[in-house]
């Protein structure tokens, strides 16, 4: 990975986690006196206050700023949402450029984007309205998965969102849908959200339908009904962090608890995404040292998506689906996976630490994507990285190993 002066500044950021005691970090400054002089103390203060002084400046006009462009979502025509979309987005990089913070980012992020959703289905709305094609009587909602559906929305996105309507409404309520979700992916498209390159979009029969053939869908992967369960199965296992963007609420969360019923109620298809889960490969080699490429355009460096992060979030997934943890954002799965005795304090507070380490490096790698300084947002080499860095990336990933072989063992898995 190309170096940059953003990138080189995050190295030496502190990962983000609960109530991290900066103070405890600095050095006793009641015996500053003994490395310096009274004039250097003050021109010291007095460059910090200004330095804290032009940050908090920087901070309260993003904060202003993302204030009036997200009241702007609400009279925006389709045209205008993507100029909209793309102001946010570079205002969330320099914050994140100054104050590394996941959380932070994972929330402006996802609420910013879940506006932009609801204004592009008014727009459409409007749009078949015009043409003639009334909403016809029955409720509905759009449902997202994926990063979205966690919470967890960073500087790239796609579109991760399922339609589920009511029943009653027969052909002519599939008609419509159909042009809804037809035109609503090409509004969302417009305004920068990408095509889900796995086909999880509305446009899709499998990501779309009432109530009623929502159940029968899911029925029939957990009983084994369909042709390609591998497929299948994966589709569930993303259907596993929904959560409702827009819409009708109550269909929604009759949905989302449908789904998260199922999983729990057949054991056999979570012991199915557990052994998927447990299987996944993670980029550790000979004595737990970190795995790189070792040829072809990608030498020396691992894929941090698939080798790391996507392994986390799968395996907090199947423990969380397990207990019955409602929360479907990743962090908060391993509060309640804590609390309910899953996890020591401990492994918590480093399975935290995995999270946000993995995620700022994800992040910091889009942020060069954007910037043209490289291509793929998904390739790490840590041995460009400080020995600290480095070892922390290690350490998250030989936590995430300790995971794996906690759900191997708890499901039994040979």
């Amino acid at each position: 990975m190309p170096a940059t002066e953003e990138t080189v500044a995050a190295l030496h950021s502190p990962v983000e986690a609960p109530h991290r005691d900066i103070l405890g970090s600095l050095p006793d400054l009641r015996r500053i006196g003994r490395y310096c002089t009274a004039a250097d103390i003050s021109r010291f203060l007095r460059s910090i206050s200004a330095v804290l002084d032009e940050d908090r400046q920087r901070l309260t006009g993003w904060h202003a700023e993302c204030d009036r462009l997200i009241r702007s979502i609400a009279d925006a025509g389709h045209r205008e949402l993507k100029d909209i979309h793309e102001a946010l987005n570079r205002i969330e990089v320099e914050r994140f450029l100054l104050l590394f913070s996941v959380a932070s980012l994972h929330h402006n992020c996802t609420h910013y984007r879940d506006e932009l959703a609801k204004r592009a289905m008014t727009v459409v709305a409007e749009e078949l309205e015009n043409r003639g094609r009334p909403v016809p009587p029955v409720p509905f909602a759009l449902v997202s998965m994926g990063s979205d559906g966690r919470e967890e929305q960073t500087l790239i996105t796609d579109q991760d969102y399922l339609i589920v309507y009511g029943d009653g409404g027969g052909e002519e309520a599939d008609s419509y849908f159909l042009d809804y979700s037809t035109l609503l992916v090409d509004r969302l498209e417009e305004a920068g959200f990408k095509r889900c390159t796995g086909g999880i979009m509305p446009t899709n029969l499998t990501w779309r339908g009432s109530l009623a053939q929502w159940r029968k869908r899911l029925l029939a992967i957990v009983r084994y009904e369909v042709d390609d369960y591998g497929k299948n199965m994966m589709d569930l296992i993303v259907l596993s962090d929904a959560r409702c963007v827009a819409g009708d609420r109550s269909i929604a969360q009759e949905l989302i608890g449908l789904i998260r019923g199922m999983e729990r109620d057949y054991f056999q298809v979570l012991w199915g995404m557990a052994r998927a889960a447990t299987e996944m490969r993670l980029a550790l080699g000979f004595m737990k040292r970190l795995w790189t490429e070792g040829s072809g355009e990608h030498k020396g460096e691992f894929n941090l998506k698939l080798l790391a992060w996507a392994p986390l979030v799968m395996n907090i997934r199947i423990l969380a689906i397990n207990q019955g943890v409602p929360a479907t954002n990743t962090v908060e799965r391993i509060a309640f996976l804590e609390k309910e005795g899953s996890f020591s304090a401990e492994m918590a507070q480093g399975l935290r630490e995995a999270y946000y380490i993995l995620t700022k490096y994800r992040i910091l790698m889009q942020i060069n994507v954007i910037k043209g300084i490289q291509s793929d947002s998904h390739y790490l080499n840590p041995y460009r990285l400080p020995a600290e860095e480095h070892e922390k990336i290690r350490h998250a990933i030989v936590g995430i190993e300790e995971l794996q072989k906690i759900i191997h063992t708890n499901f039994s898995i040979m």
